[in-house]
C-alpha cells in the first residue's frame, strides 16, 4: 500500500494532518479538541485508536488543543523536541512517561514503515519544525506555521510528490483588519505566518516535475479566502512556468472538513 494521508483540519481554529501506510499511522499535531478529531477521523473511515504516534510540530493552541486527551484515551505515543515538552508539560496535562518520545530537529526517525525527517521552521514558539514522510520511493512533505521559507527548507521540500504548505494571509487584509497593531507585526514578522504571495514564491523554487500535488493550508479565518490563495499562489506559479490543473494541481484545506483520503 502507498502512502496515503487526509488534511483533517487546517487554519486557525485548528490544525491535524493524517498519515498512513500499511503498517504504520501517524497524526501531525492535534489542535482540535478530542471529540472534534474523533468526529474528523471517523468522515474519513479511521479511528484514532489505531495511531501508533502523534507528532507535534510545536505547542501553539491550534496544533495540541486535543493531544493530551487523545494521547491518554488511547495511549498513544507522543513525539516532540525537548523544548517544546517543556511547554506541553503546563499545557496538555500528565501524558505518562512510557508515552513520551523526544524527537530533536534535523532528525531522521522510523515509525513502522514510514521514514520521519524532521527540520526546523521560523515561528515565535520555542523550538518550531515541520516533517517530511518517506515511503516506497514517495514523499510527502508538511510546512506551516513559518515567517519565511530559508533556502534550506527549500532544499529540504525538493523532490515532494505531495506539498501541504503554508498560505496563511493576504498582506493587505491583515494591514486593514482589526487587529491590534502589535499581532498584524507579529503575523507580517519572519516569526509569523506566510503570505499568499510569498508562499507562491517559495513553492516556485520547490516544485520539480514529481510534484503532482499542493495543499494551501493553515488559511487565516479573518485575513484570508480560499479562493484568493488559490488564486494568488496559482497566479504567480503560472507566471513562473507552471501549467496548474494537468500535471500539478493546486487543493484547498478546510478548517473544520477533512480532505479526502487519497494515496500519494
Amino acid at each position: 500500500m502507498t502512502l496515503r494521508y487526509s488534511v483533517l483540519a487546517s487554519g486557525s481554529t485548528g490544525n491535524a494532518i493524517y498519515i498512513a501506510s500499511e503498517q504504520s499511522k501517524i497524526l501531525v499535531d492535534a489542535g482540535l479538541t478530542g471529540k472534534q478529531l474523533e468526529q474528523l477521523f471517523a468522515q474519513i473511515g479511521e479511528k484514532p485508536d489505531d495511531l501508533d504516534a502523534i507528532l507535534v510540530t510545536h505547542e501553539h493552541s491550534d496544533h495540541v488543543k486535543g493531544l493530551g486527551v487523545l494521547a491518554r484515551r488511547y495511549e498513544i505515543p507522543v513525539y516532540a523536541n525537548q523544548k517544546t515538552w517543556g511547554e506541553l508539560d503546563k499545557l496538555c496535562g500528565k501524558i505518562d512517561v512510557e508515552q513520551k518520545f523526544h524527537y530533536e530537529r534535523e532528525q531522521i526517525i522510523q515509525i513502522g514503515d514510514i521514514e520521519v525527517e524532521s527540520y526546523g521552521v521560523s515561528h515565535d514558539a520555542v523550538e518550531p519544525m515541520a516533517f517530511c514522510f518517506h515511503h516506497q520511493g514517495k514523499k510527502l512533505s508538511v510546512s506551516t506555521d513559518m515567517g519565511y521559507v530559508s533556502e534550506k527548507i527549500k532544499g529540504t521540500l525538493q523532490e515532494s510528490d505531495v506539498i501541504i504548505f503554508e498560505s496563511n494571509h493576504d498582506i493587505e487584509m491583515v494591514r486593514m483588519c482589526h487587529y491590534p497593531w502589535n499581532i498584524k507585526r507579529r503575523i507580517l514578522s519572519d516569526v509569523g505566518h506566510l503570505s499568499n504571495e510569498a508562499s507562491g514564491e517559495a513553492l516556485a523554487d520547490i516544485i520539480c516535475d514529481r510534484t503532482k500535488k499542493i495543499y494551501l493550508a493553515h488559511l487565516s479565518k479573518d485575513n484570508n479566502m480560499r479562493e484568493l490563495a488559490r488564486m494568488t499562489v496559482q497566479q504567480i506559479l503560472e507566471q513562473k512556468g507552471f501549467e496548474i490543473g494537468r500535471e500539478l494541481t493546486l487543493h484547498d484545506t478546510f478548517p473544520d472538513t477533512p480532505t479526502k483520503l487519497v494515496a500519494v
